[in-house]
């Protein structure tokens, strides 16, 4: 099978149209009475994937690309208003499929998680800050990886070696990501109890005694460097190479799915644009894992 936007297109919107026919309740909610939408729920979201992995950032832009090129694919497209409302809505189909393609995945079997977040800047001044909508969600935090202060978000994730997510989530800029991963794990109770003794690769971020002793109840080891002042931890020399797979994952986001210029200007606007840019990272590697693609997390085959 050749391996490109078309083929992955086709292929994401029968299993989330199959998936939808098994489990309606997963639909966009609509009143009883009304016009059914030309443009169905798993073409919605097919849509906003193809729009993410060719770099769009502007609604209004893709959807006049869309119009001119994709009209085959899509006889109908809505206004760009419409579209975002519907997107907005759509946000639970979209956190479901991203678990559920991720569970049609070999990588799903893998024994070694990493675990990290990553800045989702939402501005840069503070006129733009003081009248958002998302004041009070974004906050001011500090990148140390670049040594820099940002006003916005934070993407926590936890992922294969192989770059599939497999539980995520979106707080303010000074959350404790400890916190934060413990709870995530908490939010899927099973995902721990599916996968016994499983490795988690971390920064040195993540400690502390009750925090580890967490991980440990959940059947969970942690592997990280050892802290300014702390002995020798058991699977240091094996750390760096392997850290440097959480660092490649996030500039997988934020270089060819644009993180940061995700647009979003109010909670539910920030989340499905995030979350989005997830399902097509997610949508790539269970295509490229289904072709026997020696490289599950390359995007190249459909950024063009």
């Amino acid at each position: 099978m050749t391996n490109n936007l078309n083929t992955l297109a086709t292929a994401l919107y029968v299993k989330i149209d199959d998936w939808l026919q098994e489990f309606p309740d997963l639909a966009v909610p609509r009143p009883r009475v009304g016009i059914k939408p030309t443009l169905s729920d798993a073409e919605l979201v097919t849509l906003a994937v193809m729009s993410a992995l060719l770099g769009f950032t502007s609604e209004r832009r893709w959807l006049r690309h869309a119009r001119e090129h994709l009209a085959g694919m899509f006889p109908y497209l809505p206004g760009q208003s419409g579209y975002n409302k519907r997107l907005r809505a759509a946000t639970v189909l979209v956190l479901h499929m991203i678990q559920m393609l991720g569970r049609d995945t070999s990588l799903w079997d893998d024994d070694v998680w990493v675990a990290d977040s990553t800045p989702v800047e939402c501005g840069r001044s503070r006129q733009t800050a003081r009248p958002s909508a998302l004041a009070g969600w974004a906050e001011y935090g500090y990148c140390a990886s670049h040594s820099r202060f940002f006003w916005g978000l934070r993407l926590h994730l936890l992922c294969t070696l192989g770059g599939l997510p497999v539980a995520f989530a979106l707080t303010g800029a000074k959350a404790d990501e400890r916190t934060t991963l413990l709870g995530m794990l908490d939010a899927d109770p099973d995902l721990a109890a599916r996968h016994p003794g499983q490795t988690i690769i971390a920064d040195k971020h993540y400690y502390g005694r009750a925090f580890e002793q967490a991980l440990t109840d959940g059947d969970l080891g942690l592997l990280r460097q050892a802290r300014k002042g702390e002995p020798a931890r058991a699977g240091t020399g094996l750390f760096k190479p392997l850290r440097q797979t959480i660092e490649s994952i996030n500039q997988t986001f934020k270089g060819q799915l644009d993180l940061e210029r995700h647009g979003g200007r109010t909670e539910a606007g920030a989340i499905i644009r995030v979350t989005i840019r997830i399902l097509a990272l997610a949508a790539a590697i269970w295509h490229n894992d289904k072709t026997g693609r020696p490289t599950a997390r390359s995007l190249t085959a459909y950024d063009h």
